[in-house]
């Protein structure tokens, strides 16, 4: 590539790029010919992604009947069936059209409001009943535990009550629906609506991301083996139930996001899509991923990218999602799937790099923000590509935000591999600041991942079996003080240099203890350890609620100080004999000590300030779990270019100018 004027602007922003520049230019250039490509055939991407208004089942008024369509390629025959013809096969036939499409209409008085449905398709595998790719509702039988679809037409159209919100830097709180309730059950939409949203509005968080809302026939797969696309979980609610959680959540403030899972899909023949047609290869590829047990959209064939754009710009329009968390976007990436080590550039753009999901992606946050200017877009991706949070035009793949998953690992990774007084801070700190320049970042201590069986979370690591017997305020066990000391520490330091968003998995802000652990005939279909025991914050005799009440300051300090969207921290001073660290952001200075055992008493660190410093969070107050070894009703001054404080012993202090 000729001249620096040539240059993708993902190279101008940064030259060590320079050597992949053409890669770059390519795949910017393969996205912009599929782009042109749709605008000449529909007009623009917004009316491409309309599959699930022509496909699927509809009232269609101008006829006044029921139309059914279905992509079927290489089917030799399909026929509608359901409860409203007694399940015949014979009696609904549909007709081949073009483009490998089948339709079939029917009398407005044969269909109804919750009448049930499945399509026979006839192909080279057989003929068997199978559900409509776009159906927008599933419900499962009791007794024989299969999936049918279900017609959804209610006479009233859910009235929206609040208005879209808008959003500053996102301070997230990941939740699950069903596993929201205390009680040993699947939580609904509803009560999370009415019983969940203003716990988490009090905490302080601006987003809620919702995860498990797409149809999974296996509930303990934490909806990531996703069957029905279209269909909001049936086990928590209805559709309506849903708008009626997403408005709820827009009242009071919240941006609500999906958490979207595009990178595969549930290999189950029944309820899923796999050989729909009667042949392998129609949504998805030949084989399948090599560790998740399920299989992987062919993003190249253009009826499988409009599926799934459809599917986004359907949560976005007829549910008012604010926007996405896409799971698994490493998969996507990479025909290896992520399973190598990432230790040069050409690992991201030369090696095994899958272009039909590049392309994919860039049209999909063209169209999100398309629909939705100021939606939010966010990238579960451990591969650390670049351009990934930069803009289209610059060579970029568009989204808003990449997820920081390096933090989490490295807490834990300190918590089992090395002892407190050895802790290296240098390579802490650079843990949590060490993310691409001008690619926005989401930081988080712990998210469900840590949370699941097998593994813990941060407050179990740190505290284990004494949670069981050692968490009554007034019981100083020396196990439960260190581990609520240290989640505090973790917790704001991540939120204060981790990232310009910040994410919280639901009831860990409270330490929430054990793990997570769907019903599964492992543990004899318990919902022991899928739920969320939210009366432990709520009991004052306990001590999750100072931790819950810790997060609470943070996120308000947070908000208040406009952290999340202030320029990265600027480290102060790094002092591994004492094991603390000084850093400012934002106008604010935070002090840490992470020393075990020693506090220090007039420790004094650079900082190019005048004037007076007031103290304005510590989590040594004893309202958070601590000791009040710290005082803020006294000023602390900037003496010859230097704060002097006293830093007790695992303990995190945020000072700020005195105007």
């Amino acid at each position: 590539m000729s001249g620096k004027k040539n240059l993708p602007g993902l190279v101008k922003i940064d030259p060590w790029l320079e050597p992949y520049a053409e890669a770059i230019a390519d795949r910017k250039s393969r996205y912009e010919k599929e782009l042109a490509r749709i605008c000449a055939q529909y007009g623009s991407l917004e009316a491409y992604a309309t599959a699930h208004e022509e496909l699927g089942i509809h009232f269609e008024k101008s006829s006044q009947e029921w139309v059914y369509r279905e992509w079927a390629p290489r089917a030799e025959a399909l026929s509608l069936t359901g409860d409203f013809c007694d399940w015949s096969r014979d009696a609904y036939p549909m007709t081949r059209l073009e483009e490998g499409i089948w339709e079939v209409r029917l009398p407005a008085n044969v269909l109804e409001h919750g009448g049930l449905v499945k399509v026979q398709v006839a192909g080279a595998n057989g003929a068997h009943d199978r559900i409509p790719a776009y159906i927008r509702r599933l419900v499962q039988d009791e007794e024989t535990h299969a999936f049918s679809g279900q017609v959804w037409a209610p006479e009233e159209e859910y009235k929206w009550r609040n208005d879209l919100p808008t959003l500053d830097a996102p301070r997230i709180y990941e939740a699950h629906v069903g596993m929201a309730t205390e009680e040993n059950r699947v939580g609904t939409y509803r009560e999370f609506a009415d019983d969940v949203l203003p716990r988490i509005s009090r905490l302080g968080y601006n987003v809620v991301q919702l995860m498990a809302i797409a149809e999974h026939p296996y509930y303990g797969s934490f909806g990531y083996h996703v069957a029905n696309f279209f269909a909001p979980a049936a086990r928590c609610g209805t559709p309506e139930d849903l708008k009626y959680l997403i408005d709820t959540a827009h009242g009071l403030g919240f941006a609500v996001l999906m958490d979207v899972v595009h990178s595969h899909s549930v290999k189950n023949f029944s309820e899923g899509l796999a050989a729909l047609d009667g042949e392998e290869g129609l949504y998805f590829h030949h084989h399948e991923h090599p560790q998740w047990d399920s299989r992987l959209f062919d993003y190249g064939r253009p009826e499988v990218s409009r599926f799934l754009l459809s599917n986004l710009a359907y949560w976005l329009k007829e549910f008012r999602f604010d926007g996405f968390r896409f799971d698994g976007v490493t998969s996507m990436l990479y025909h290896h799937h992520g399973n190598i080590t990432f230790d040069h550039y050409d690992r991201y753009f030369l090696d095994g790099v899958e272009w039909d999901g590049v392309t994919y992606l860039q049209l999909a946050n063209k169209l999100i923000h398309e629909i939705r200017p100021e939606a939010l877009s966010i990238a579960e991706d451990m591969s650390g590509m670049p351009g990934l949070c930069r803009t289209l035009d610059e060579g970029g793949m568009g989204f808003d935000y990449r997820l920081a998953m390096g933090i989490p690992d490295h807490w834990i990774k300190l918590l089992k591999h090395t002892p407190d007084e050895e802790w290296n801070l240098d390579e802490i700190y650079h843990t949590l600041s060490n993310r691409r320049e001008g690619e926005k970042t989401i930081a988080y201590a712990e998210s469900h991942d840590q949370a699941l069986v097998g593994d813990k979370t941060l407050a179990f690591w740190l505290m284990d079996a004494a949670m069981y017997h050692h968490m009554q305020v007034r019981d100083a066990d020396p196990v439960v003080e260190r581990g609520i000391a240290l989640h505090k520490i973790f917790r704001l330091f991540t939120l204060a240099v981790g990232g310009e968003g910040y994410l919280n998995f639901m009831g860990n802000e409270f330490g929430h203890p054990e793990w997570v652990d769907f019903p599964r005939e492992g543990n004899g279909w318990s919902f022991q350890y899928a739920r969320r025991q939210w009366s432990l914050a709520d009991n004052e005799d306990l001590k999750y609620g100072q931790l819950e009440r810790f997060d609470a300051a943070m996120l308000e300090l947070a908000r208040a100080h406009s952290l999340l969207s202030s320029a990265p921290a600027k480290l102060l001073n790094l002092d591994q004999k004492n094991l603390c660290v000084q850093f400012e952001r934002g106008g604010l200075v935070f002090a840490i000590n992470l020393n075990p055992t020693e506090s220090v008493s007039d420790y004094s660190f650079p900082l190019d300030a005048e004037g007076d410093y007031r103290l304005v969070l510590s989590s040594d107050e004893k309202k958070f779990g601590g000791h009040d070894r710290t005082d803020s009703s006294v000023a602390y001054p900037v003496v010859e270019g230097k704060l002097m404080i006293y830093l007790p012993c695992r303990t995190i202090l945020v000072f700020v100018a005195d105007d």
